[in-house]
Order: C-alpha cells, then sequence, then structure tokens
C-alpha cells in the first residue's frame, strides 16, 4: 500500500519544480516585449498599492461640496432633523464635504455658507431641500449665489416628484398605520400636505407628487393640499374626499422636518398623520441623486454661478 503513496509524492514533488521554474519565467515576460530597466524595477511600486483609480472618499474631497439648503424654522427640532438627515448623506458618501444652510430663521444662513466656501477656494452644488420650484428655489438660491460672484456654483433641482420621495411618503404614511388593505378601501383617502406657493409649477410639481403616491399606495385618491399661499388647505381637501366617502383620511406629510406647516397638517387629519419626512435614508439618497445630477453635468472647475 506504499507504493501508490511514493508515486503520488514524486509526482506532486516534480508538478512543484514545474510550477516554481514556470513562475520565475513568467516574471521575466513583460508588456510591449521590454524588459525593464533597473530603474524601472526600484521605482515600481508595492503590488497591493492602487495606483490608477484613487480611494472613494479620496475623490469625494475633491468633488463640489454639497450645500443642502433648509428653509429654517423656529422649532427647535428643525435644524436637529436636518443636521440627521445630512449625517446620513455623509455616510453614504464618504469623505464628500457636506454643509447645512438656511435661507432664513436659522443658522448657518445661506449668505454665510456661500462666502465661506468662497473664501475657502471651494465648488458647490446647492441641493434645494424643497420639494418644488416655487419663489425660495427660482429667486432666493441665485440671488444668494449673484452675492458671491467669487464662487463656482450650480442650483440643483429641487426634490421633486421622484420615486425615492414617494418612497419615503409611503414609508413615513406605513409607520403611522397605513396598511396595504387601506389602498383599496373604497373609505380611505390620503391628503398629501405641503408648504404651499403662489409659483404655478410648484402646484404642478406637487400634483405630480401627489399622483405618484396614490400609484404607491394601490390606486388610492390623493389630494395635494398647502399650508399656505395657495388652495386647497388641508381641511378644505378632507371635506372633498369626505363628499366622495372617504371618511377614513390619513395625512401625508410632505415637509423635510417638523415645524408650524407641518404641527398644523398633523392636527386637521380626521385619521393618522405621517411624521415629517427627515433622515429617512431614501430621502438621503435623493439629495445625492439631485447633487449628482449636477455635479456631473460639467466639471467640478468648470461650475459657473447662476
Amino acid at each position: 500500500m506504499t507504493e501508490p503513496d511514493s508515486t503520488f509524492d514524486s509526482a506532486a514533488e516534480l508538478l512543484g519544480r514545474i510550477t516554481e521554474q514556470l513562475g520565475t519565467q513568467l516574471g521575466h515576460v513583460h508588456p510591449y516585449g521590454r524588459r525593464p530597466r533597473k530603474h524601472d524595477e526600484e521605482a515600481r511600486p508595492p503590488m497591493n498599492v492602487p495606483t490608477l483609480v484613487p480611494p472613494a472618499a479620496a475623490r469625494a474631497a475633491t468633488a463640489p461640496t454639497l450645500v443642502a439648503v433648509g428653509h429654517g424654522s423656529r422649532d427647535p427640532r428643525a435644524r436637529a432633523t436636518l443636521s440627521r438627515l445630512l449625517d446620513r448623506v455623509r455616510e453614504l458618501r464618504p469623505g464628500l464635504d457636506v454643509r447645512l444652510a438656511h435661507i432664513e430663521l436659522n443658522a448657518p444662513l445661506l449668505d454665510d455658507t456661500l462666502a465661506g466656501l468662497a473664501a475657502e477656494g471651494r465648488d458647490a452644488v446647492l441641493v434645494p431641500l424643497l420639494f418644488a420650484p416655487g419663489h425660495h428655489v427660482t429667486h432666493d438660491l441665485p440671488a444668494a449665489l449673484a452675492a458671491a460672484p467669487g464662487l463656482r456654483a450650480r442650483v440643483a433641482e429641487p426634490l421633486g416628484a421622484h420615486p425615492l420621495l414617494v418612497e419615503a411618503l409611503a414609508d413615513r404614511l406605513a409607520q403611522a398605520g397605513w396598511s396595504p388593505a387601506d389602498g383599496t378601501s373604497p373609505a380611505t383617502g390620503v391628503v398629501l400636505a405641503s408648504a404651499g406657493s403662489r409659483d404655478p409649477r410648484s402646484g404642478a410639481e406637487i400634483r405630480r407628487i401627489a399622483t405618484l403616491l396614490g400609484e404607491r399606495l394601490g390606486g388610492v385618491p390623493v389630494l395635494p393640499a398647502y399650508a399656505s399661499a395657495a388652495a386647497p388647505t388641508v381641511p378644505e381637501a378632507v371635506r372633498a374626499l369626505a363628499a366622495r366617502g372617504r371618511h377614513r383620511v390619513a395625512v401625508a406629510s410632505c415637509f423635510t422636518a417638523p415645524g408650524l406647516f407641518a404641527t398644523r397638517a398633523a392636527a386637521h387629519a380626521p385619521w393618522i398623520a405621517a411624521d415629517p419626512l427627515g433622515a429617512h435614508p431614501a430621502l438621503a439618497r435623493l439629495v445625492l441623486h439631485r447633487y449628482d445630477r449636477v455635479r456631473t453635468r460639467l466639471p467640478a472647475r468648470e461650475l459657473a454661478a447662476i
């Protein structure tokens, strides 16, 4: 019984010598038929050090600063909520410079943030933490950039009618008590509450969000409603649904953070009211999506203020 083992050991030893010799010969083979000179060998980096593609964190550090622009609120929970949202954004994109700014009421104010970025020689992309192209997006943000002429920056689109936003809205409703069966009940309806704007483009965008949310919830009617500047109000939308036999009405909160408008809208809910979107993971991904659409449109050093 020893002979087969001995034969196997001899074969293995022979194979090992062949492999070793082959490896030595292949070590002398070089691309394009050129043998390296001595100084080439000395300059060659270790095999485990990447030389062509920098780490993701290094790439993020050289990318334009993401400035997330909130409206601002006297509610002390608002700033803390947006800070948690941006913590999620940073987790998704390690190394990216992400800063929070406010149009009014809270520090840091947008003007101060942009002045600081200009002094640092940074490029920036402003991502409005707003849902539609109202006055703040179309006027206030471009005006703030015009007041910082030394800054290369662009304004991204508002969060808007996007599947990620709808995912966050539907999830917040589920957390409040909405079930899949509610989407098929003839007694249920949803009011999508948002801040409101006199800009007709804003109303059109909120209506698109309402349509997408209704589809996501299984076809239930979703009526947009506004806390100011536009009609209907949340109570009016609730009554409109009741007139259609929809007496079990939930209020979906199209707000990024707690504040006066979100609190008032929830108070008018006849059934359940969802929390503001806050630091929802889908909202963090949407913030990055809006940033990337602008960042990749032009190289960072070619960004121009608008």
